[in-house]
């Protein structure tokens, strides 16, 4: 079978199609013949080296297809289940990967593949930061940075459903409407306006309830200056770069500001945890209240092209890998 293999980290050049043996599932694992791959930011910083591997290895966290094998001891799922999962190990990228039953989940009949894979790691990711890193309710006025990124459509849109005010921004004109049709109410554009002096108009000067920042370096101020008294910063993501190392007075300077740091990983620790995270994401999917939008598409063998497009920020919406 086709899979992308790396020998060490780096840039666009380590990203190699190889043919390899398809792999036999051992206890508890299943081998899950891909229809669609995600492709997500967390790929580009484990490509990198920000978030070390062991080499040779595959990539890519996220994908749905098929159950074709069970390794010895799987009661979870049987050969012909639909399946998708989007928390590794890494090797999604392939026509075909080893999961443990653990990891993955059952893809009920009215999710189709393409929207599995372009949801289950961004649209679980979105469901614990406004169910469970910061309960988003009726009346928060909240900041989601990267708005019309594949997490920002998401959590976007499923906080505007729970009766938030969301406020969005974006870097590029072309996203503003994109944004403003999937869940917010005002959108702001970084290089165009100063954030936080829009954020604090469109909140009577008070701010936000919770900053969502997946951009990182370029973002830090912005977040931490447009939060209220006692408002949460929830850093989640790096696309400019790490956020740097931050003195606890700061907080305290800026109204009593509380800090996480999540990762989806620690929300989906258990076969339960993982199981009620994904329920949720597919019934708001089911409800119409989110829309899962695939911006683009490429085949596998257009790896490079499509990391190239993301670290670019290039993309809108969902990206999909096609085996």
């Amino acid at each position: 079978m086709r899979a992308v293999r790396l020998d060490r980290a780096g840039g666009l050049e380590v990203l190699q199609i190889a043919t390899i043996a398809v792999p036999q599932p051992g206890p508890g694992e299943v081998r899950v013949r891909h229809h669609a791959i995600g492709l997500n930011f967390i790929d580009i910083y484990q490509r990198d080296g920000l978030y070390p591997l062991t080499y040779p290895t595959g990539l890519g966290l996220e994908a749905a297809g098929v159950v074709e094998a069970v390794g010895e001891g799987v009661t979870r799922f049987a050969v012909g289940d639909r399946i998708a999962y989007a928390n590794g190990p890494p090797g999604a990228y392939a026509e075909a990967h080893i999961v443990h039953q653990n990891r993955a989940v059952h893809l009920p009949e009215d999710i189709d593949f393409d929207t599995a894979a372009a949801a289950m790691l961004k649209g679980m990711t979105a469901e614990y930061l406004v169910r469970r890193v910061f309960h988003v309710k009726q009346g928060d006025a909240i900041l989601v940075h990267a708005a019309a990124g594949g997490v920002g459509l998401i959590l976007s849109q499923w906080a505007h459903s729970l009766g938030a005010t969301v406020i969005g921004t974006v870097g590029s004109e072309a996203k503003v409407e994109m944004a403003r049709a999937h869940g917010c109410d005002h959108v702001i554009l970084y290089d165009g306006e100063d954030v936080t002096a829009r954020v604090r108009e469109i909140t009577a000067g008070e701010g936000v309830a919770v900053v969502y920042d997946s951009v990182g370096t370029a973002t830090l101020d912005v977040s931490l200056n447009s939060l209220r008294r006692r408002g949460m910063f929830v850093t989640y993501g790096n696309a400019s770069g790490p956020v740097p190392p931050l003195e606890p007075l700061r907080l305290s300077r800026a109204g009593s500001l509380f800090m996480t740091r999540p990762t989806l990983f620690d929300y989906v620790a258990t076969p339960e945890e993982l199981d009620e995270s994904a329920e949720a994401l597919f019934a708001v999917i089911r409800s119409g209240a989110v829309k899962i939008e695939i911006g683009q598409t490429f085949p596998l063998d257009q790896v490079r092209q499509a990391h190239e497009a993301l670290a670019g920020r290039k993309t809108v919406g969902s990206t999909l890998l096609m085996p």
